[in-house]
Order: structure tokens, then sequence, then C-alpha cells
């Protein structure tokens, strides 16, 4: 683990530069592109695997599974970045990429990531939006409700059989310490997923008056002691999620609440229904989460006490965003070292 220790001046001199980098380009001018990252290479204890591009079947590999569009693909590059770049197997980590776009964007998307990251280990899946479209209620912010953000759920039947273990990672983070730590986190006997929990948090907030005063839904969680966890963050057993169909259970609450509205976060509140109370824990430092402020303003917030392993800008605020708008927040700058974007001078016509 790195300790994320960034004093005033160096936040400063880092904002200065995106500040400045922001004033002097018009994204309505430019196309996106990214340059090449530097590549890394396993230390000498690391295990020796055969294979390379898109072979992700070696028992010795460390699955990572991100979600890709246009939208969110500069995020996606820095989290890419920061994770081979704090590995000490680099080699060893296979990445699994989920698009839901068309054709063209798919391929865009394929170009993007082979030119940036030319020795990466990696596969792209297409999500059929039409699976969980018509199960998509609205919610509080409307980039909640992209099919994309749908995909963790579907994630055992999109990636092949000889996956048996994955680490989901939202597109809005980076590391700064091994994921092969976070990847061996223990299951134990029959939990299907790990994550951080965050049982201060009121968790009756997250569902409905409705589903509160209902007789028989109310009873949910009874027994459990649940609490609240981020989907941004996790740790999946593929092989106990398939074997217990938990796909089609998180969708019977979907389907639920089409019926009846009983929460309003998107694809959060599902996982809870099924999850909570029932996870292997995690250290909070693997998801300093929150750092993109709440869903309805962004406003900048601190690190939570404790050490830092991930930081992710969960919330409406993504840093990208906020330094490109000459707005950022101070913790931005922990975000702008592993931003991969580049902007080409472009003439105005």
């Amino acid at each position: 683990m790195i300790k994320v220790a960034v004093t005033a001046l160096v936040v400063l001199c880092l904002l200065a530069q995106y500040s400045a980098a922001a004033a002097a380009y018009s994204p309505a001018h430019v196309s996106t592109k990214f340059r090449e990252a530097s590549q890394f290479y396993n230390s000498p204890s690391c295990a020796v695997l055969g294979g390379g591009g898109a072979d992700v079947c070696d028992d010795g590999l460390t699955h990572i599974a991100m979600t890709l569009d246009a939208e969110y693909l500069r995020g996606s590059m820095a989290a890419i970045l920061s994770i081979v770049q704090h590995s000490a197997c680099p080699e060893n980590v296979a990445f699994h990429f989920i698009t839901a776009g068309d054709e063209n964007e798919e391929a865009e998307v394929r170009r993007a990531i082979t030119s940036t990251f030319p020795y990466l280990r990696f596969r792209v899946y297409h999500f059929d939006a039409a699976v969980v479209a018509g199960r998509i209620s609205a919610s509080i912010r409307p980039a909640l409700d992209r099919p994309l953000n749908y995909a963790r759920i579907y994630l055992a039947g999109l990636l092949p059989a000889c996956v048996s273990r994955v680490v989901y990672l939202d597109s809005d983070l980076v590391l700064v310490d091994d994921i092969a730590k976070l990847w061996a986190t223990p299951l134990g006997e029959s939990s299907v997923l790990a994550a951080p929990e965050y049982c201060n948090a009121n968790f009756t907030n997250y569902f409905t008056p409705a589903f509160w005063s209902s007789p028989t839904l109310s009873l949910t969680f009874a027994g459990r002691n649940a609490c609240y966890f981020n989907t941004g963050v996790m740790v999946i057993d593929l092989r106990r999620w398939r074997q217990g169909e938990y796909t089609a259970r998180i969708e019977e609450w979907m389907e639920m609440q089409k019926r009846m509205r009983i929460y309003e976060l998107g694809s959060l509140p599902p996982f809870l229904l099924v999850f909570a109370g029932r996870i292997a824990p995690v250290d909070h430092r693997w998801n300093q989460h929150g750092l993109g402020g709440d869903n309805l303003r962004g406003l900048c917030r601190n690190l939570h006490p404790g050490r830092v392993s991930l930081l992710h800008w969960s919330g409406k605020g993504k840093p990208w965003a906020r330094l490109d708008a000459n707005r950022p927040c101070p913790l931005d700058a922990l975000w702008a070292p592993y931003d991969l974007f580049q902007t080409p001078f472009v003439l105005d016509s």
C-alpha cells in the first residue's frame, strides 16, 4: 500500500497546470485521443505465464472487469494506468471490458485501448442493452439509468467460464496499491462477493417509504446485519454467482421496482436487497468513495480518515470534467497524474 500524502503546494501546482490547459482548449474543436502509456513489467517474484493478448484463461491471472463507453473512456484509461502502474505483476493482470455501443463505437473503444496500452492482456465483450432496458426505472440522476451501468449484474454470463473470480471496478477511480491484494480477499465458505461496508450510513434512505411500510417487503433484511456497500468496487466469485443464479435474483427485484417504486438509486438497491448483510468484508482503504460529491450537486469532499489504496470519484462530479471546466476540487489533483488524455492543437477554420 502507498500512503497518499500531497502537500498544498503540489496540489496547487497540479491544478494550475490543468486549469491552464483547460483554458487553452475548446472541447468542441478537438477529437479525443490518448497518448500511449508506459509499459510496466513483472517483478522477479511473479509467476511466468504464457499467452497474452486475448488469452484470459490462465489460472495465475488476476481478472479485472470494467465497463467502457465514450463518455467515461477518459476515466477508464486513467483507472487502467493506475492498476498496471501499481501492480507488482502487471503482466499477469487480465482486463475484461464490457461495452454496449454500436459497432462503430465499440471499434473505436477497442482501437483506443490497443493504441494506448499495446501490451495489455484484455478482451472486449458486447452487452446487449435490450436485456436490461425493460427493467430499468428512472432514478435521481440520468447517468445511473444507462443500461451499461447494469452490466455488472450480468458478468457471470458475459465472461468465460474459465474466469472464476473477478474484481469489478467503476471507471471513475484510481488505485495507489497493488490490485492483487484486493483480488486475494477471502470470501469464506459461502460469500458470493466482497466489498467495503459502511454501517454508519443510514440504510433506510436507500429504499422508499412504500418499501418500509410494506408488511412483507420490510422483512427482507430480517436476521441480516444489512449495511450499505458501494457496487463500484467488488470482488465476485463468479462460480458461486452462477450456481446461485444471482442474476435472476437481482432481476426479480428490478421487476418488483417496475410494479411498485421501492428505491431511487439505479443499480445499487437491487444489489443491497440480495447481498446486504451477506458479503465478505473489505478494508475501507479499498474504496475511498464519494469524492465526486453527492448525486445532485457534486460538491467537493475530503478523504475519509485512514489509509488509502483506492480513490473513487463516485457521485455527480468527475475529476476530468471539473479540471476541464477550470473548477477542480483539491483531491482531483490525485487523479490528474493518471490522465492520458491529450488535446492536439487544432486551428479554427
